[in-house]
């Protein structure tokens, strides 16, 4: 079932009755909305003013929904998760803490390896000239030594947007804010599948940063980055960019990558769907008892 990702950028009352979830406006004290609870996925709460009840949190963390929360600019600065994701969660933490480090480096060239391929095939879906990437990938080593994931980097933003202009930066221009945004919200849908399949999201095949608690997820959210990026593209093209502030309007676009369709595994799927299916491959990698990780590609 796909699970949905809700918003919340008002004052509002949130708190559970009968398994679901009730909106409550802060002022009329009417009822907006009630949504069941099983059907949740990501929660995003993006105003100073909400209160939520603490049995609403302790159920959103039993059914390991991922809880984001914003700061005073409105970009996502805080995720909570399930201590308890897996009913086999130690067993599975001794296997991933356990992996050799030949295997993390192999997983990290395979998932280097799709990162660039779906970079390339956004470009060829958007006909621009890909070939520059596609000339990379067979120089892509066990660990990636020569970093041929930063050099592709290089290539690929300055061929996507801006003829050559853009630079990515974390507090450059636009579209930098909105793909700030969309990668955080990538992040939690990531994170959130990891704790599902029994992994410890801060133990990383490639990223080791000790001041980084979700560096797996930032390892397994590579290759889905272009599925965001292609998101942001079209709406620049669209001109629904008319700040570099980010919208409510924007925030509901953005919001949707978490349905946005992919293949994997040779099946049409929703992002947070084909997300649980990669992070349940990689802990197969960890266990032996399969080679790849299950990466999507553009339909």
């Amino acid at each position: 079932m796909i699970k949905r990702t809700l918003y919340f950028g008002n004052p509002v009352y949130l708190h559970k009755k009968d398994l679901q979830l009730k909106v409550i406006d802060t002022v009329s004290k009417t009822e907006k909305a009630s949504i069941p609870l099983e059907d949740v996925g990501v929660v995003l709460l993006d105003h100073p003013q909400i209160t939520i009840t603490h049995a609403l949190i302790s159920d959103l963390n039993e059914r390991n929904v991922a809880l984001i929360s914003c700061n005073e600019k409105h970009m996502p600065s805080g995720l909570m998760l399930p201590l308890d994701g897996n009913h086999v969660q130690s067993e599975r933490f001794r296997i991933q803490i356990d992996a050799s480090e030949p295997l993390l480096k192999n997983l990290w060239a395979q998932t280097v390896k799709a990162k660039i391929e779906n970079q390339a095939a956004l470009l060829q879906r958007l006909e621009i000239d890909n070939k520059r990437l596609l000339a990379l990938v067979p120089q892509i080593k066990s660990g990636d030594p020569d970093n041929i994931e930063g050099r592709a980097a290089a290539v690929y933003w300055k061929l996507l947007f801006y003829d050559g202009d853009f630079v990515r930066d974390r507090f450059g221009v636009e579209p930098n804010s909105q793909l700030n945004y969309i990668y955080a919200v990538l992040r939690a849908i990531v994170a959130r599948a990891l704790v599902s399949s029994g992994l410890l999201p801060t133990l990383g095949i490639f990223h080791r940063n000790k001041y980084n608690a979700y560096c797996l997820a930032d390892d397994i959210m590579e290759p889905y980055r272009p599925f965001c990026d292609e998101l942001v593209y079209r709406m620049l093209m669209d001109n629904v960019f008319d700040t570099e502030e980010i919208s409510n309007a924007q925030k509901a676009k953005l919001l949707a990558i978490a349905t946005a369709d992919v293949l994997i595994d040779g099946k049409k799927s929703p992002l947070m769907v084909a997300m649980s299916r990669t992070t349940s491959s990689l802990y197969e990698c960890f266990e032996g008892t399969r080679r790849k990780i299950v990466y999507p590609e553009f339909i």
